[in-house]
């Protein structure tokens, strides 16, 4: 998978302000500050989702990195993959083991992690959300799970083209894909898991799906 956000993401990780936009029009401010944690951090949510991972957890599209870095504050081995230059530099400022990889690409521990988490819509990566179910299952081992993060208020699958936007620049489009919590569980079945559990926190939606 090409690095899809590119230059502008790492723009709005050092504090430009940056929009979203679908092929349909609709915009949405990009939620920058949340990833970024710290005073504006969605603290009841971050902490629901910590205590989902148990055991050896991978994150996949880390960004700055706040959940592996809880993490491994935590005494819990984990690793954050990102393809942002400017998100790998923020995570490992802050102590988080991080890798600038593709998710799709040589991962260390396949068939070996306890909890894969997709948070942030991040199941939504690449616009193919199937694909990247199995991805996560590939990389659990026997027990494993895949905490992954919902949309609470969208139907099915809505995949579309999107881009990243600021007062001076505008990005290049990419696929991504919104996923509802309604999908989860076919999802996971077609991708060899099984939907075990569902939590919602503060109008934010997680599954849980379990490698059998």
């Amino acid at each position: 998978m090409p690095d899809m956000l590119g230059q502008l993401y790492d723009r709005a990780l050092d504090g430009e302000r940056c929009w979203i936009r679908r092929d349909d029009g609709e915009v949405r401010r990009l939620p920058v500050r949340r990833w970024l944690g710290g005073k504006h951090a969605d603290d009841k949510f971050d902490s629901a989702v910590l205590e989902l991972c148990t055991g050896p957890t991978i994150d996949l599209g880390c960004g700055p990195g706040r959940f592996v870095t809880e993490l491994i504050r935590c005494g819990i081995p984990a690793l954050g993959v990102d393809q942002s230059a400017t998100a790998i530099d923020l995570a490992r400022r802050n102590g988080a083991p991080v890798l600038r990889r593709d998710v799709f690409g040589p991962l260390p521990g396949i068939g070996r992690w306890q909890t894969v988490l997709l948070a942030d819509g991040n199941v939504g990566l690449g616009g193919d959300p199937l694909r990247m179910l199995r991805r996560a299952a590939e990389l659990l081992g026997h027990g494993g799970k895949c905490v992954a993060e919902f949309d609470s208020e969208a139907m099915g699958i809505r995949t579309s083209w999107v881009r990243l936007e600021s007062s001076r620049t505008i990005g290049p489009w990419f696929r991504w894909a919104l996923v509802g919590i309604d999908s989860a569980a076919s999802l996971a079945k077609d991708a060899g898991l099984v939907m075990t559990g569902m939590q919602t926190i503060g109008g934010r939606v997680v599954a849980t799906l379990a490698l059998p």
